[in-house]
């Protein structure tokens, strides 16, 4: 036997997995067919598995049901400046994963199939991540005692071309582009998305809400600023068996001692717009609590008595309320989607809705690891998480520990420090400059708004 073979014999008894001629990062890294097992690929399984999909395996010739949606995933992590170099990376990446699947070759080929089934596979993987939120949440699945989500919405960029510009509208300020209008409900708790609702640039938040309070837990409450406030939708909020905390603005109008409740500290207000009036429907009965002092006050109104929800418990709900807006920052400039590449209006909407996924899962993937570690999982730093999973994907990391990536995620924390002063950007021409909703209109009801109450309540109670 040679030296040559004898040196090569000794390898193989030291590590069975070793491969003449390899090099030494794959001596380390590559191991056995059966055992091959890439991190990314394991941690998204732990949420998104091919049991979500087992129903309908194939969705066309070149693409099953899960590879689908886990490359429309995989695209929303992607940092490429088009579309297709963003479809090259992750056809490379599933490719290194299953090399004897068969995958589509083309980015218009993946396109296509994707809007095609993806109101369907949306569906199901975003049932799949509710349910992980549900059983990982645990104690932070309440916040002041109660399950609390926020809502709000944000536009998203999208090319000028005369497509999108003829279907998605243009919406936003003065010589702004197309958008697509995007609501999401935010459970406060975790720090995460529990649904979302997209449309044209001229959709409206309300009517968005309005289709997502269904997959809403009974007993929720929905915490939202002074857009949200309206007679219609609050009505269908409570009659569905939620609750509310909303800001309200110098354009609402409340009325006080109507006689319609019982009225213990003087702070119940009526919402009963004149609209209503006339057609005989009932006003609904809100508390009214001021939080904050001089110029800061801020208005909110809520279903919920004084023992349920004080008025320090509300002050907090709204503060995290802000929650959403970090999100949709995330979105936008973590994740780098503040503008959408696809040309074609439809195919810029379902971008939108992927993007949001992927962000969602990325979350989830860390807020599990945050929380077993016994932090707080709003404590979650987006920008740590996203670097981990772009490099594990970039370095192609192949790992016999299952759960590797996932322990990383779940050291992607913000920084502790305090600060000493208020985070205060400079100036800048372009920024917003909203005025608050100021103190909403309190007026004393008549003497004809008694009497209607009255003869309604008689009505009601008769029925």
């Amino acid at each position: 036997m040679t030296v040559k073979s004898k040196s090569l014999l000794t390898m193989k008894l030291v590590d069975p997995n070793f491969m003449p001629g390899g090099s030494m990062a794959q001596r380390l890294y590559c191991n056995s067919a059966k055992e091959y097992r890439p991190v990314v690929l394991e941690a998204m399984k732990e949420f998104v598995g091919p049991k979500v999909f087992e129903s309908w395996p194939l969705v066309s010739r070149c693409w099953g049901a899960w590879t689908l949606a886990l490359a429309a995933v995989l695209m929303a992590w992607e940092r490429s400046s088009t579309l297709a170099d963003r479809f090259a990376s992750v056809r490379h990446w599933l490719r290194q994963w299953w090399p004897k699947k068969r995958l589509g070759r083309t980015y218009q080929g993946f396109i296509k199939a994707l809007l095609r089934w993806s109101p369907w596979l949306l569906e199901r993987v975003t049932e799949a991540l509710r349910g992980a939120m549900r059983t990982m949440a645990d104690a932070y699945w309440r916040r002041e005692g109660l399950v609390a989500f926020a809502v709000d919405g944000s536009r998203v960029e999208c090319p000028r071309t005369a497509a999108n510009e003829r279907e998605l509208g243009c919406a936003g300020r003065k010589k702004s582009g197309p958008q697509v209008f995007l609501t999401t409900l935010y459970h406060m708790g975790t720090g995460l998305p529990w649904a979302l609702r997209w449309g044209p640039g001229t959709d409206s938040e309300r009517n968005h809400l309005r289709e997502m309070m269904v997959l809403l837990p009974t007993g929720s409450v929905v915490v939202a600023d002074a857009g949200f406030i309206g007679y219609e939708l609050l009505s269908a909020l409570l009659e569905a068996g939620q609750h509310v905390l909303f800001r309200v603005g110098r354009n609402v109008r409340l009325l006080r001692e109507l006689g319609w409740a019982v009225e213990r500290h003087g702070d119940t207000v009526y919402l009963w717009p004149q609209a209503m009036q006339r057609q005989e429907q009932p006003p609904r009965v809100l508390r009214l609590i001021v939080v904050g002092t001089g110029r800061r006050k801020v208005y909110l109104v809520t279903d919920l008595p004084e023992e349920a929800l004080s008025q320090q418990q509300a002050e907090v709900l709204y503060g995290l309320r802000w929650g959403v807006e970090v999100f949709y920052r995330s979105l936008k400039q973590t994740l780098e989607r503040r503008r959408m590449l696809s040309h074609a209006p439809r195919q810029a909407q379902w971008e939108v809705a992927w993007s949001v996924v992927g962000l969602w899962l990325l979350g989830l993937m860390s807020v599990r690891g945050i929380i077993a570690r016994g932090h707080d999982p709003l404590s979650l730093s987006v920008a740590l998480a996203l670097r981990e999973v772009r490099q594990a994907l970039r370095q192609d990391r192949r790992s016999a520990t299952r759960g590797w990536l996932l322990k990383r995620l779940g050291q992607a924390l913000k920084d502790g420090y305090r600060r000493r002063a208020a985070k205060k950007a400079r100036h800048w021409p372009h920024k917003k400059k909203e005025r608050p909703p100021g103190r909403p209109q309190i007026v004393i009801a008549g003497p004809q708004q008694v009497q209607l109450a009255q003869r309604l309540r008689m009505k009601n109670t008769a029925a």
